[in-house]
């Protein structure tokens, strides 16, 4: 099948045409400049031959989804949106590039490198889904790189909010990253979905193809779906790749929804945790604090400040300078230690006491209590640090119940009195884990095989004490 030639580029007042970037099924993209501030962007415009009231609403969708998500670092920024002389609607954005679509396909790209992209974007999948909207098309063509390397992405157009898009009866897709409820029209898109194609996506970083393409074979759409409908991805075929990553991105992409990671963050969590697995410096989570928007310049300097410990700030205050009187309290007060007689210096080969003045030794008293007071109050911080260190405030979880059927083994347990932040993370003792905020964990096994977990709280990156281990024989049917 022939591809069309790109349309002619629109005169925009303030922009300069430069060349043709690429070309879609509903629009084309190509390279301006921009006149004032100088700077190279690239200008998304609709076909004149698609354009209707419908398209014309999506794409008016679309440049303000993206205007109200674009700070974030890992999403395209859009930097104007309007319609041309010729009345086609047009988007005026950041100029990045498309190479990581192409280089995972011809190269290996390293694991700790893929981690790193996976984080940043599903950082930026979790901040769209917190502010009610769907991607829906989420894929490695759709993830751009930045002038300096950053992952971002692009292309919210077939974006749609949430309650939106329940009503939907349909809605375009990329059958090789799209979740099999989707392709099977049981569901226009949802937050499983999402986590689904996340899961696909650094798969196909990862493997070089996407997870349902065979090598060498037939992999047709029907093909594809087929594959898709069955949830048994091909092997990603790496031995660098670590056993618990394969893990995650299988069960990211398990057929059941309620067996994938819950949210976006719990996968990008996941994630986290394999890059310490490997030794990697964790990537930050990109997603804004709901405090962010409240907090003043000075709110927020103040909390990066030190603060002494309650009932020890009269102990630790000043040291150089409390070391600076004592040091002249002695040379005022020589005669508390032993001295030599001035008058005679010849007379004696040794020091003698030398009696103390009435004031000298109210002067002894108060420095002598003075010392023990700083004792006592170095014994009392050292005890709430000590206190401090052994007593987390981070909850514990117990009673955990297991059920088994049919190959199927549910975990359960009663919420410790988790904060809004905290997440359970689950160990199994095959070397699997996962980070979720549901007090429910799934699990397929094998009949014979033994299915043993730990839970924990984590609670901002620190973990409290870890759960009895809790064991179930699969019997199955």
């Amino acid at each position: 099948m022939a591809r069309r030639l790109p349309s002619q580029p629109p005169v925009l007042p303030g922009f300069s045409y430069v060349h043709v970037l690429g070309s879609g099924g509903f629009a084309d993209v190509f390279l301006y400049e921009q006149n004032m501030p100088r700077r190279q962007v690239a200008v998304k415009v609709m076909l004149a031959e698609v354009v209707n009231d419908q398209v014309r609403q999506m794409f008016q969708a679309e440049a303000n989804l993206m205007a109200q998500l674009s700070g974030h670092p890992s999403i395209l920024t859009v930097y104007q949106a309007g319609v041309s002389a010729d009345g086609r609607p047009y988007l005026v954005m950041e100029l990045c590039s498309a190479g990581l679509s192409e280089r995972y396909r011809r190269e290996r790209i390293p694991v700790a490198e893929v981690l790193r992209i996976a984080i940043k974007i599903g950082s930026a999948v979790e901040t769209a889904h917190r502010a009610g909207v769907l991607h829906r098309d989420i894929k490695p063509s759709n993830i751009l790189l930045t002038a300096y390397g950053h992952p971002v992405l692009s292309d919210f157009g077939i974006a749609a909010s949430i309650a939106v898009a329940k009503e939907e009866d349909s809605v375009g897709l990329s059958i090789p990253w799209s979740a099999p409820e989707v392709l099977l029209d049981e569901t226009p898109g949802s937050i499983a979905s999402e986590v689904w194609s996340l899961g696909a996506t650094v798969f196909s970083l990862l493997a070089g193809r996407s997870p349902f393409e065979v090598p060498g074979g037939s992999n047709t759409s029907t093909d594809l779906m087929s594959r898709i409908a069955r949830a048994k991805p091909q092997p990603i075929g790496r031995a660098d790749v670590p056993a618990s990553l394969d893990a995650l991105l299988r069960r990211a992409m398990s057929r059941k929804p309620e067996l994938r990671p819950a949210t976006a963050l719990d996968f990008v969590r996941e994630l986290q945790v394999i890059e310490a697995e490997l030794g990697l410096a964790q990537t930050p989570i990109e997603v804004a604090m709901d405090e962010w928007a409240s907090a003043t310049v000075s709110d927020l300097e103040d909390r990066t400040r030190l603060r002494p410990l309650p009932g020890a700030a009269a102990g630790v205050a000043a040291p150089r300078r409390r070391r600076r009187i004592a040091e002249q309290a002695s040379e005022a007060y020589q005669p508390l230690g032993t001295v030599r007689e001035a008058s005679a210096p010849n007379r004696f080969s040794e020091s003698r006491p030398a009696p103390l003045s009435r004031r000298q030794q109210i002067i002894t008293w108060v420095l002598v209590g003075a010392a023990a007071l700083v004792v006592a109050l170095g014994v009392t911080a050292v005890a709430v640090l000590l206190r401090a260190a052994n007593d987390t405030g981070i909850p514990t979880v117990t009673d955990i119940s297991a059920t088994e059927s049919g190959g199927a083994v549910e975990f359960t347990w009663p919420d410790p009195g988790l904060d809004d932040d905290d997440r359970y993370q689950i160990q199994v003792r095959d070397g699997t884990s996962s980070i979720q905020r549901s007090p429910v964990f799934r699990v397929d096994a094998d009949p014979g095989t033994t299915v043993c977990i730990t839970v924990t709280v984590n609670r901002q990156g620190k973990t409290g004490a870890p759960s009895a281990e809790k064991c179930i024989d699969v019997l199955g049917d």
